[in-house]
């Protein structure tokens, strides 16, 4: 089984911000595989299906950003899933925008959606790929900035982005997640 988890906020208010990019990949996936994400359970959107003989289910954590631990930690529970079926998908400020990176565990970041992760899993040994988002120029704050909507000229390379960790996704199913990690780590255009 795989559970994967997109961190954003809920409502078309947020649905384009730069918080939501972690959704976005879900919605990628949810596309690709025909598997709707419309039931609500566990505090979030999910859906469930079998890709490629697996068990799969894909989250959007409804608690808003700063409290998806408490949506992803009763799925975990429920499911009886081990952390190595988990990965999470979330934006970045410490990237470029577009660059995405796998990583197997580490610490939040300042990521509040990961410090609730890590609180509720009380662990922080777990899968995620982080899209890069970039840093706010000028004096925006940075919590405008995350809930800010990309600038059209960001769209493409932020599609790119989303194509790239939905495929490095792909590649965990297949093969393993130090494959995917060898394979998606690198900046766009390399």
């Amino acid at each position: 089984m795989k559970l994967i988890v997109g961190l954003g906020n809920p409502g078309i208010k947020y649905a384009q911000t730069r918080h939501n990019i972690g959704f976005w990949v879900i919605d990628r996936l949810s596309d690709e595989w025909g598997i709707p994400v419309n039931k609500e359970k566990w505090k979030a959107e999910v859906g469930e299906g079998i890709v490629r003989g697996e068990k799969v289910i894909l989250m959007k954590p409804l608690t808003y950003m700063n409290l998806s631990g408490e949506a992803v930690r009763p799925a975990m529970d429920w499911l009886k899933a081990d952390l190595d079926e988990l990965v999470v998908v979330y934006d970045d400020l410490d990237l470029p925008p577009g660059q995405i990176r796998l990583r197997l565990k580490g610490s939040s970041g300042g990521h509040n959606g990961m410090k609730s992760l890590i609180q509720h899993l009380g662990t922080d040994q777990f899968k995620r790929i982080k899209i890069g988002i970039g840093r706010p120029q000028g004096r925006m704050s940075v919590p405008d900035y995350v809930l800010s909507p990309f600038h059209k000229s960001e769209l493409e390379l932020m599609a790119d982005a989303v194509e790239r960790s939905a495929s490095a996704i792909n590649c965990w199913l297949d093969k393993t997640f130090l494959e995917a990690m060898n394979r998606y780590n690198t900046k766009p255009g390399e």
